[in-house]
């Protein structure tokens, strides 16, 4: 039940992310109070598809597309934040920086 409560308040967390913005699990986890569960963030992601969550917005802490094999289709992550307007080359997001949207500094 906790688990559930968890995956919950990271689909919040997930759902504000802007359109062309992209955050990462460690960014998540520790916005929740609970810095050392970037792992638990993936795994919510992963379990996310039928929650309406903008799971492919969500990448880990260098911009690297870690979670891109749990979406359909070979490319579907990339060819969803490519049409954000956002760079992606051999899996990483280009200008990282430019993108992030980090949840403990936008969400007061």
């Amino acid at each position: 039940m906790e688990e559930t409560n968890f995956f919950e308040k990271v689909y919040e967390v997930a759902r504000l992310i802007p359109y062309g913005r992209v955050t990462s699990y460690g960014a998540i986890a520790k916005y929740l109070g609970a810095a050392r569960s970037a792992r638990m963030v993936g795994w919510a992601m992963n379990n996310s598809g039928a929650k309406d969550v903008p799971a492919h917005r969500v990448v880990n802490r260098v911009g690297m597309l870690t979670g891109k094999q749990h979406f359909d289709g070979t490319n579907l992550m990339q060819q969803l934040l490519e049409n954000e307007g956002i760079k992606v080359k051999d899996n990483q997001i280009q200008d990282f920086q430019k993108y992030f949207w980090d949840p403990a500094k936008e969400l007061l």
